[in-house]
């Protein structure tokens, strides 16, 4: 990977949806080659998938979860990833083992989600954080 599929990756962050014509304008290349680059991160597993994002209509929230030691954080991950609503897990280092960042339409369904995640076997606590704005 060198710096033009760095810059392409840079851009595709921002906007997933931008035309490759306008992709190529911006990094001074021609349009065949953004397509080639963008195919090769694509073969290469570097971009995985084009999403969207919903406006302020979604409430976040990051949950941060304590694991209890005799049951395998992996097996605790993968059954919070079940949950409706739950968008990413991080297993990390540090007091919380694993953080969940969920996204819901309301508080109410937000609220549905974090009590799921509690009722996971091994779940020793969690503490939540509501996002209250996100700086992009």
């Amino acid at each position: 990977m060198d710096e033009i599929d760095r810059a392409i990756l840079e851009e595709l962050k921002r906007n997933s949806r931008i035309p490759f014509v306008e992709l190529g304008k911006k990094l001074n290349i021609s349009e065949s080659a953004v397509r080639r680059r963008v195919k090769n991160l694509q073969k290469a597993g570097i971009i995985r998938r084009f999403t969207i994002e919903v406006g302020d209509e979604s409430i976040s929230a990051f949950v941060l979860v304590s694991v209890d030691p005799s049951i395998p954080t992996g097996e605790v991950a993968e059954e919070i990833a079940r949950i409706p609503n739950v968008k990413s897990i991080h297993e990390v280092t540090g007091v919380y083992d694993i953080i969940v960042t969920i996204s819901a339409g309301s508080v109410a369904e937000t609220n549905r989600c974090i009590d799921e995640i509690r009722r996971v076997r091994g779940i020793r606590s969690t503490n939540t954080m509501i996002v209250l704005r996100e700086i992009p």
